[in-house]
């Protein structure tokens, strides 16, 4: 098969990349198109790829700075035509799904969300404290951005959702259908551990929208340890309003995260996410989840067996379900079981069964 796969942007690293690195290893030399490619703030494995970025890579200031040209991307992907493959599967949360696909290339997109900053405006300026000339002219760009959004939906074949929240938000916004294939976990990267320690675990980007703010708020009040790690530009704003009794550790090496994940009391999951693979690293180590009870969490988290949720997205409402963990006996073999649904391994195999079946029944609708 000739495959070719799409991503939005290659700046950062999250849970978006964990997907692309999982299709690269499933479709080795396929070319990975993207807006943009900073190989600075990339692994130096990504070197090894064919990675091909469109006219917005040699735009000033976008590697570390690509928020400011939200409405350039549709253009950008918009204006790539992809021809001579089997299939081209888009990694999307942006605007990567709108490349133009020439039959009989197959167009499959593994959906992360429908564009979050598009589809739920409200939630994205609430967190980022935009200027007052942006919130003025915002409003008419993301009308337009709805627009183009949609009908690249809509030149889609087939659409994979990545939680049973992504697709119901498929339904509603793009109005098609799609299956669940739940993303990527390297479960075997973690196991359990008899050395337990007293401290609470954040691992994310430290951005507003993942609530790490939240965290922090109940922390102060609870006054027990909590370890934060990862970086952002939301740092300097958190660690201002943190108590003594939480540590920021800034990013850490894999090595780090799987011995953090380990030893940590409870892992602390704040935002709503649409899926959320670092819940389940915990999971797969033996610890228990406590996560705000929406978005992916809904999926992977068993309220009383293998964590608790809070159903309120405020610090006390978090703050009361970390003090119910001493009240709760966690089995670190069945919470890893769980874990151990959403690995990897499933994950190839049925991304793998998916696409070769669209394409066998396009070949087939194709003969005379």
């Amino acid at each position: 098969m000739q495959i070719a796969l799409v991503h939005d942007w290659l700046n950062q690293i999250g849970g978006a990349e964990d997907v692309l690195e999982t299709l690269a290893q499933m479709y080795p030399g396929a070319p990975v198109y993207t807006s943009m490619y900073a190989p600075d703030l990339m692994p130096p494995a990504y070197r090894q790829w064919d990675i091909r970025t469109t006219w917005m890579n040699r735009l000033p200031g976008i590697h570390r700075h690509h928020q400011p040209y939200l409405p350039l991307y549709p253009l950008a992907f918009d204006r790539l035509q992809l021809a001579g493959y089997d299939a081209v599967i888009s990694n999307k949360s942006g605007f990567c799904h709108g490349v133009r696909v020439q039959p009989p290339t197959l167009h499959i997109c593994y959906c992360l969300t429908p564009t979050r900053y598009v589809w739920r405006l409200s939630d994205y300026v609430q967190r980022e404290g935009l200027s007052k000339a942006i919130n003025a002219v915002l409003p008419a760009v993301i009308a337009l951005l709805r627009q183009w959004d949609y009908a690249a939906a809509q030149r889609v074949n087939h659409f994979i959702a990545i939680s049973t929240q992504v697709q119901e938000r498929i339904r509603r916004f793009y109005q098609r259908d799609s299956v669940v294939i739940y993303p990527p976990v390297d479960t075997a990267r973690f196991q359990p551990t008899a050395k337990q320690d007293d401290f609470c675990l954040v691992l994310s980007r430290l951005i507003p929208y993942k609530r790490i703010d939240l965290a922090v708020q109940a922390f102060n009040e609870l006054g027990l340890p909590l370890v934060v790690a990862g970086d952002g530009r939301d740092r300097a704003r958190l660690q201002a309003m943190a108590k003594s009794n939480i540590t920021f550790l800034g990013r850490v090496s894999n090595e780090q995260v799987t011995e953090l994940m380990a030893r940590c009391q409870a892992f602390i999951f704040p935002g709503e996410e649409d899926f959320g693979i670092t819940p389940l690293q915990s999971q797969a180590a033996g610890r228990p989840v406590v996560a705000y009870a929406a978005g992916g969490a809904l999926d992977t988290v068993i309220e009383g067996q293998t964590g608790l949720l809070f159903h309120q997205p405020t610090a006390a409402s978090l703050a009361q379900a970390v003090r119910q963990l001493d009240s709760v006996t966690f089995d670190p073999i069945l919470i890893r079981a769980h874990a151990a649904k959403f690995d990897v391994s499933l994950f190839k195999q049925q991304l793998s069964n998916f696409v070769q079946d669209k394409l066998q029944t396009a070949r087939s609708a194709h003969k005379p």
